[in-house]
């Protein structure tokens, strides 16, 4: 089973909303995925997401409330099979604490998608609601290019 980790600051904005959005759009196109996310910073560890972020996946018909917040660990670059960063701050904090022995692919999220190379997901949180659906847009652009990259390799940009 192919293994996905969404990886932004503090992992209760961008990246359980990246997950929600995969975890949709796999269930749509039958594949069985394992996805996660987390926060390069551990402060939030625990935490539900954000309100308005939660607003924002209901808005979309996708229930992110019984998620939770966590710092992404060094077993995580030899569990997942793709990291994702939201954002090339937290791709560069990624490669630096990365193991030695990371089999992870490590890249950013928008990469994925034709035509966003090299851009950040939009950040929400010092925004108001509507900010949040950029976000959603994001995420769920990344997670409709990680679903047909997926099914068909071929198909999908060029790995990250």
């Amino acid at each position: 089973m192919t293994s996905v980790l969404f990886v932004c600051l503090g992992n209760i904005c961008r990246s359980p909303l990246a997950e929600g959005a995969l975890r949709a759009a796999a269930e749509n196109a039958g594949l069985d995925i394992e996805v996660d996310s987390a926060g390069t910073g551990g402060w939030h560890a625990g935490d539900p997401p954000d309100r308005r972020a939660q607003a924002a996946a209901r808005r979309h018909g996708t229930d992110i409330s019984g998620l939770r917040a966590r710092q992404v660990r060094p077993e995580d670059f030899r569990r997942f099979d793709f990291v994702f960063a939201l954002d090339r701050q937290n791709l560069r904090d990624l490669g630096a604490i990365a193991p030695a022995d990371a089999s992870a692919e490590l890249g950013l999220l928008m990469d994925q998608v034709a035509g966003r190379e090299g851009s950040s997901v939009a950040d929400p949180y010092y925004g108001e609601d509507r900010d949040f659906d950029v976000t959603w847009a994001d995420v769920s652009a990344a997670a409709d290019a990680l679903v047909a990259r997926l099914r068909d390799p071929r198909d999908g940009p060029p790995p990250a």
